[in-house]
């Protein structure tokens, strides 16, 4: 109970900074929320608190709050150049994130994973093998559980696995995972950082604090500066790594350890995903061969790449997940069959224009929906690209549009805030419009 008697104030009332409240409530501090946006759900959520010992302020009233703290906890999605932040730095109140605070309360070793794309298909197939491998582990972090909550049960745990943001790594001090893992990068979330190279460096705050002791498991195609941490390197690329891919066989070293094709998880950005695991597996002395059992055992999470259903003759895949170009990129190259593709959503300083090639190369059409969707037009010109106002519309208008022997791909390739609460809301809405289809084939525009 480190912050027992601390007087503390957590910055933001969303998920994670509910769980940080609720934690330092728990170890004894003495908690105050701060929450810039005030409604009445939030209301809610404060009464729910206050009823419990924890204040909370909110709107205008937590920007200004003239209190002096102990201990900051900032939620990981509440950038800090906001006035709520540059209240509490201009008053050199010590800061830490979400992230930080649970893992100075945890009892067991962790094991990190970041990256632009890949990470929950990796956290959960990591904890798929440590379990299977009878570890005693849970996920947790960016995945969807804070750490804060899950690292109650640390101490009967022998692994906390994580997936971890930018965002949660821009504000740690002590945070050592015993294994870490890089998977990839690509340009994402420009509307918090000045450019890739800030992304990155945020990124790479992962292996800050390893030792020889410790491991990264890492595409050995990213160009990483030098670690004290024992390396294990992954590619589907390039035979020059401890993890390869021949055909659909991966390999350790030369010698096989599993086909991907008696797997779930196709492609070759899963692929890499299946040896990352595998590497951390092997960091922590599992077994290969129990480790690959257990990847073939294992189904992909929701919204990546996840089939909805036939109709018609038509395929529709719920690619939600996707964030970024990257993600769509290799969810487009997946794919087997003609593409239609419906992406679109919140604008986070990118442009599209990387992707068009591909989209001409690989779909029959585009139909782009969110705030970004004229713009995206303009960069895919070259392709027949539909403008539409809502995610029902574009459903109906793919079902047109789609051929039989069609695929139709939902994989925004940018966030979902300026329609969804989450790609999660997003995905869901997407497969119920998809199955309230019905069976009849629609008259063609």
């Amino acid at each position: 109970m480190i912050h027992s008697g601390k007087k503390t104030v957590v910055l933001g009332l969303g998920q994670s900074g509910e769980s940080a409240a609720t934690l330092l409530h728990e170890e004894g501090a003495d908690v105050t929320v701060c929450e810039s946006a005030d409604d009445s759900p939030l209301r809610d959520k404060a009464a729910a608190l206050a009823a419990r010992g924890i204040r909370v302020l909110l709107g205008a009233e937590a920007d200004a709050d003239a209190s002096s703290y102990d201990l900051a906890v900032l939620s990981p999605g509440i950038d800090p150049s906001v006035p709520l932040v540059q209240n509490i730095l201009k008053k050199n109140i010590p800061l830490i994130g979400e992230l930080e605070l649970a893992f100075q309360e945890c009892t067991c070793p962790v094991v990190a994973i970041t990256g632009t794309n890949g990470k929950t298909t990796t956290t959960e197939l990591t904890t798929r093998i440590l379990q299977g491998c009878g570890v005693r582990a849970m996920a947790s972090g960016n995945i969807g559980l804070p750490f804060s909550t899950a690292v109650r049960q640390s101490h009967q745990l022998d692994m906390m696995v994580l997936e971890v943001s930018s965002f949660q790594l821009e504000t740690i001090r002590t945070f050592r995972p015993k294994v870490a893992a890089y998977l990839n990068l690509s340009p994402n979330h420009l509307d918090r950082y000045s450019d890739v190279r800030e992304y990155r460096a945020a990124k790479l705050r992962l292996f800050e604090n390893q030792t020889a002791e410790d491991f990264l498991v890492v595409n050995a195609l990213s160009d990483l500066p030098s670690f004290p941490s024992q390396r294990i390197t992954f590619s589907a690329a390039t035979p020059a790594a401890d993890f390869t891919l021949r055909g659909s066989e991966i390999l350790f070293r030369g010698t096989r350890i599993l086909d991907q094709a008696h797997t779930r998880l196709p492609g070759i950005h899963n692929a890499e995903n299946i040896m990352a695991a595998l590497g951390i597996g092997y960091a922590l002395n599992l077994d290969l061969a129990s480790m690959a059992a257990a990847i073939a055992d294992h189904s992909p999470p929701a919204h990546r790449c996840e089939f909805v259903r036939d109709l018609d003759g038509v395929r529709w895949i719920n690619d939600s997940k996707a964030t970024n170009l990257d993600a769509m990129g290799k969810a487009i190259l997946s794919q087997n069959r003609p593409v239609i593709l419906i992406a679109g959503g919140k604008d986070k300083g990118f442009e599209f224009d990387g992707n068009a090639a591909l989209v001409r190369e690989r779909s029959r059409a585009a139909i782009l929906i969110g705030e970004m969707r004229h713009r995206i037009a303009s960069s895919w010109s070259t392709s027949p690209c539909h403008t539409v106002e809502s995610l029902e519309q574009a459903v109906h208008l793919a079902r047109r549009l789609a051929e039989p022997g069609d695929l139709v791909l939902f994989s925004p390739g940018t966030s979902s805030f300026d329609m969804f609460r989450n790609y999660v809301d997003r995905g869901n809405i997407f497969k119920a419009l998809v199955q309230n289809l019905e069976n009849n084939p629609p008259t063609k525009p």
